[in-house]
């Protein structure tokens, strides 16, 4: 059976700016979005759910391959299922801090000063588990397959940290090697896999950030 052709309609949702406007617009973006910071130092101040529904409603717009959307974000307030994800994720993590990870990766970690203790899993009032889907079931059962899977689901992500960034939230993003436990704890189907798990909340008033600089425009950019 050929697949079904698409409809296309007359494009109504852009929206052109003036050149001054779009300078100013990009310049404005680009100093918000500069103060967005990872942060392990959480508050456990309540944060009203559909402000994480909106900034889910904003990931789901990004773009990905064939329009499958190949992603699920699972968002957890749980108390005790957050308990559960923390044990899981810091007993990943001694093992990784005490024999997996390269001494390279340790020393480039030991500025931050990061460990195997993950107390933020706890504390912070919304754990976001995002899913990469390799492929879909229909109704009937068949598998479709997905394409470009890791590359939409990083656009998402990104998209994500920034809308939950501009609505005021703090975010640390949490990969945990292996990240197994997260399906087995949010009894997550075999076509997902853990992709990355998402801290969300207020910073808490005495949190800290390590003082770091990124690279200029020159040493991340090409014009040719």
């Amino acid at each position: 059976m050929s697949p079904k052709k698409a409809v296309f309609e007359a494009l109504s949702s852009y929206q052109e700016f003036s050149v001054e406007e779009m300078r100013s617009r990009a310049k404005d973006f680009y100093e918000q979005v500069k103060r967005r910071r990872t942060v392990r130092d959480y508050s456990d101040r309540p944060v009203p759910v559909d402000i994480i529904e909106d900034c889910l409603r904003a990931a789901g717009t990004a773009p990905n391959g064939a329009n499958l959307q190949p992603w699920h974000f699972v968002v957890v307030s749980d108390s005790q299922i957050k308990h559960q994800i923390r044990e899981a994720a810091e007993e990943e993590e001694r093992v990784f801090y005490n024999e997996r990870a390269p001494e390279e990766w340790l020393e480039a970690l030991s500025p931050l000063g990061t460990d195997e203790n993950k107390s933020f899993l706890e504390k912070a009032p919304y754990l976001i588990a995002i899913f990469a889907q390799s492929y879909a079931l229909t109704e009937s059962g068949k598998k479709v397959k997905n394409y470009y899977v890791q590359e939409s689901v990083g656009i998402a992500t990104g998209l994500l940290i920034t809308a939950l960034h501009q609505a005021g939230l703090a975010t640390l993003t949490h990969t945990p090697s292996p990240m197994n436990f997260l399906s087995k704890i949010l009894g997550r189907p075999a076509n997902e896999r853990p992709y990355l798990l998402l801290v969300v909340g207020y910073p808490e008033e005495n949190a800290e950030v390590p003082v770091i600089t990124k690279k200029d425009l020159k040493e991340i950019a090409s014009f040719v």
